[in-house]
């Protein structure tokens, strides 16, 4: 593939490029039946582009274009050598090209690989500018430590505390700088004391008042239309804990909200997804437990099993790290912990207990069979 008359320009001034397609039906394997690719790649990457005798018309910002360049690039290259790619390789080439595209900068053409990024310094590099996000106590700090040197990071505290606002921040950030392709947020669709009953619509209806909370973070660290586009081509995924099953994903990082109100098994169920190059963050409050038995908390469960597992971290946020208006700390304390929230705390610290007494036998057993033979 070649690029036509008007080449890029490395500056941070829009691009006007044009490219050639190959003749015939690889040409048509290219831009996908009605052109269905490049409404793809327009709707994701944001660029105007349209195909005319032989050639492909791309415009736009430098970053958006040269993603886009590289997906005509790629998908020339498959309709030649092996046919026309389909519709789930064709939103991995795009994805994989938004993911580049958001590290570049006006009059940057380039973008270092994943090995060369700079070490994660504990600031946060999320997409609307002016808007910086950063730990405000210790123990915040300690989670983000954890979440940068561990593969999978559980994180419990009371309302307040950051617990999804600094996972979500760390999940935009990791996509930013190109060290994950994907985004995946997950909760359970339980009801927290009420019952809704039926709802209307839709299944995105249905299920958006349980992800609404993963929305309204998303939304101070992305725009409207960026996310539309990064959810329309299956970079971000925002869904119901029950539709994780049967799926393996690399490349990824993946958050459990309301981890609390998780099912043993579907705690086991959703931890077993992790692929190749991704992490995992579970958050939650078991003070907060909607189950009809709180003994079944999947988070409580995952965090008794999991406390000595290596690549594995559990960091705890209490009162004072709430972080919200100043009266939310002093709501928390004026009310205090009701009696089946003392319980679900209660369960917590037995089980973690429990996890230390274990570890203690087991290794008094192996000392005392080293000491026998």
């Amino acid at each position: 593939m070649c690029v036509g008359p008007t080449d890029p320009m490395r500056s941070g001034t829009p691009l006007d490029i044009t490219v050639r397609i190959p003749p015939g039906p690889a040409g048509l394997a290219v831009v996908g039946s009605g052109e269905r690719h490049l409404k793809m790649i327009r709707e994701t990457l944001g660029v105007n582009i349209a195909a005319r005798d032989g050639w492909v018309r791309i415009q736009g910002d430098p970053a958006s274009v040269s993603a886009a360049k590289a997906v005509m690039d790629k998908l020339s290259k498959t309709a030649t050598e092996r046919g026309s790619p389909s519709r789930q390789q064709v939103l991995e080439m795009i994805a994989e090209q938004a993911v580049a595209a958001s590290r570049l900068g006006p009059g940057d053409m380039t973008s270092p690989p994943p090995d060369a990024l700079s070490p994660w310094d504990g600031r946060l590099d999320v997409y609307v500018r002016g808007r910086p996000v950063r730990p405000k106590t210790v123990n915040q700090q300690f989670y983000l430590d954890a979440v940068r040197d561990h593969d999978l990071t559980i994180a419990i505290g009371p309302a307040g505390t950051g617990k999804t606002y600094l996972a979500v921040a760390a999940a935009v950030h990791l996509l930013k700088t190109g060290r994950v392709a994907k985004l995946i947020l997950a909760r359970p669709a339980v009801e927290a004391g009420e019952k809704l009953g039926f709802l209307p619509g839709g299944l995105e209806a249905k299920v958006n008042p349980f992800l609404r909370p993963l929305f309204d973070s998303l939304n101070d660290m992305m725009d409207y239309g960026q996310i539309r586009r990064f959810m329309d081509s299956d970079v971000i995924e925002v869904v119901p804990l029950a539709y994780m099953r049967g799926r393996t994903l690399n490349d990824a990082m993946i958050i459990c909200d309301e981890a609390q109100n998780t099912t043993r098994g579907q705690m086991k169920m959703f931890l077993t997804r992790m692929g190749h190059g991704s992490k995992m963050i579970v958050t939650g409050d078991v003070t907060q437990i909607d189950l009809p038995d709180p003994m079944e908390s999947g988070l409580i469960d995952a965090a008794r099993r999991l406390r000595r597992v290596g690549g594995v971290a559990t960091v705890t946020l209490d009162a004072a790290d709430v972080v919200r208006h100043s009266l939310v700390q002093k709501i928390i304390e004026a009310y205090g912990d009701t009696d089946l929230e003392a319980v679900q705390r209660e369960l917590l610290h037995r089980a973690l207990t429990d996890a230390e007494n274990e570890d203690r036998e087991a290794l008094a057993q192996e000392t005392n069979a080293t000491d026998g033979a």
